[in-house]
């Protein structure tokens, strides 16, 4: 089998195993004992035979690792795809492109290694091994260099598609006499994680237009819903105010298998305690005073759909016990009637209160916590992830200008400085309707500026400590008092930037000859 033999030959004719020529390699191949042994003399065979100028025969071993010339240095991840050999197995298709083209696309350095000494106008070609009546079975992969010419010929050569099911017959006798079938369902359960991670990532990416943000802390919840989505468990939904517990409720629920059924939402807070029963589960014709008609609850409008509870945690214990039969039994009786309905229904709960000290205080039932929490998601406040304040505040900027037609409108360094140090302790609501804030008070044709942001602090005569209004109560001249308080402001600024006037300005939020004009005036000795 020599490339000569390939080129004496037109490609409908080449048989460059024919003969008496393909029997010493066979007798070779079936020879082997083991499959190592297998692979190795595959590979000698066709290296010599074809003049390749690379080969490599890979099997997966018992860490689901790809392994190549039984060498523990040319170890490669299954579930990588910067190397070609995990893509040929996984879409079950070879592989082909030049070496030239693989050390400018893949960036695998141990693939990178083994390509380093090749010239880059030859032609890479992984090939998926397995039996031919087995679309299970996969045994490795077999991958080779060569010119181009040289590929297109053997690819239409008979000769190596029966050197090729040979090997395969042979390796899958050997590893099956040698208890290497395992490794097959490594691979297979590796190949299996490896798509549903990936068709989950592309999921999870679909979210980043609703839950903002590029943190870790977001990253990580987006993938949490797209998990949650996938279940039928209830979700408890816990973290601060304003941190989007009703945008994740919705997330899991259209990306759930019920996302084509009603989504129905209730604040258990905003409802009186009278009235949040009739609410959720309805009422009949009479059940009490003003019911001159039958109405339907919640839990019957969200059935085969999703049921959103937000502030659980304000529930009454009496309710709490009947929203627990529901969950249970999947049935619940509507105010004033006699006959028990089903519902089927995905649970999602929230709240911003520690559940478990009202379990303590007897206030929330342990059983209705503990059936609510099968599916647990902290929601991560903004204080726990400031790297996204400007990209939320780009966000919500862009947002306003849309929803008011207002002119495309930006903001300056120095606000951006002051939103990331400041606290939010209404979380993303509170920065977005700052900045809303901010936006109507800025000029078209403008940029936010500092001062227009509102202080971080309460002000004015109620929020005043006795301390404080003692102070303001000895000013006789308001002029000085001004001035002494904007000395005192640039001073600490100047202080915290070392002196630094352009630095001082920008949080400041005004132009550096304005702050120089202002130290000369108030005789501050910043440089």
């Amino acid at each position: 089998m020599q490339v000569k033999a390939l080129d004496q030959r037109s490609a409908s004719d080449a048989q460059p195993l024919a003969g008496l020529a393909a029997m010493p390699m066979a007798l070779a191949l079936v020879e082997s004992t083991t499959p190592r042994e297998l692979r190795l003399r595959s590979r000698q065979l066709l290296g010599n035979s074809l003049g390749l100028a690379w080969v490599e025969c890979l099997y997966l071993d018992s860490s689901g690792r790809w392994v190549g010339r039984d060498n523990s240095e040319a170890r490669f991840n299954c579930d990588e795809f910067s190397h070609p050999y995990a893509h040929a197995i996984r879409t079950g298709k070879p592989v082909t492109l030049g070496v030239g083209e693989a050390r400018t696309r893949l960036d695998h350095p141990g693939f990178q290694a083994q390509i380093a000494s090749l010239s880059g106008d030859l032609r890479l070609h992984v090939r998926p091994l397995r039996l031919q009546d087995s679309s299970r079975e996969w045994l490795g992969v077999l991958a080779f260099v060569t010119e181009a010419a040289t590929l297109t010929k053997l690819m239409e050569c008979s000769d190596f598609v029966a050197f090729e099911a040979l090997l395969c017959r042979l390796w899958s006798r050997l590893a099956s006499s040698q208890g290497e079938r395992q490794k097959s369902a490594v691979l297979r359960d590796s190949l299996a994680k490896l798509n549903d991670n990936t068709r989950r990532q592309g999921l999870a990416a679909k979210l980043a237009s609703d839950l903002l943000g590029n943190s870790i802390a977001m990253q990580e919840l987006r993938q949490q819903v797209i998990r949650a989505a996938e279940t039928n468990l209830a979700v408890l939904l816990q973290g601060e105010t304003g941190t989007g517990k009703d945008v994740v409720a919705r997330a899991i629920h259209r990306f759930s298998a019920r996302a084509k059924a009603p989504f129905m939402a209730i604040n258990c807070a905003a409802i009186p305690e009278s009235l949040l029963e009739s609410e959720l589960f309805g009422h009949s014709k009479g059940a009490f005073s003003g019911a001159d008609q039958a109405r339907e609850g919640l839990i019957a409008q969200a059935d085969g759909g999703t049921l959103f509870l937000d502030e659980i945690g304000d529930m009454p214990l009496a309710l709490q016990a009947k929203l627990l039969r529901v969950l249970e039994s999947g049935r619940y009786r509507p105010l004033g009637s006699n006959e028990e309905r089903c519902a089927d229904l995905r649970l999602i709960a929230a709240t911003h209160q520690p559940l478990r000290e009202q379990i303590k205080q007897q206030r929330f039932r342990a059983d209705l916590y503990y059936r609510l929490g099968q599916f647990p998601l902290s929601l991560p406040s903004l204080s726990a992830r400031r790297e996204d304040i400007a990209f939320l505040a780009e966000h919500f900027v862009a947002d306003f200008c849309a929803r008011e037609e207002r002119s495309e409108m930006g903001i300056t360094p120095a606000a951006l400085r002051q939103l990331k140090e400041r606290d939010y302790p209404g979380n993303v609501r509170e920065l977005k309707n700052l900045i809303d804030y901010a936006c109507a008070m800025t000029p078209a044709g403008g940029d936010i500026e500092a001062l227009l942001l509102p202080s971080d602090t309460a002000s004015g005569a109620d929020s005043a400590t006795p301390e404080t209004s003692a102070t303001l109560s000895k000013i006789h001249d308001l002029r000085q008092a001004v001035r002494d308080y904007e000395a005192q402001l640039i001073s600490q600024r100047l202080l915290y930037y070392g002196g630094n006037r352009a630095l001082a300005a920008e949080s400041l939020g005004i132009p550096k000859r304005t702050l120089s004009h202002k130290c000369q005036l108030l005789e501050l000795d910043a440089k």
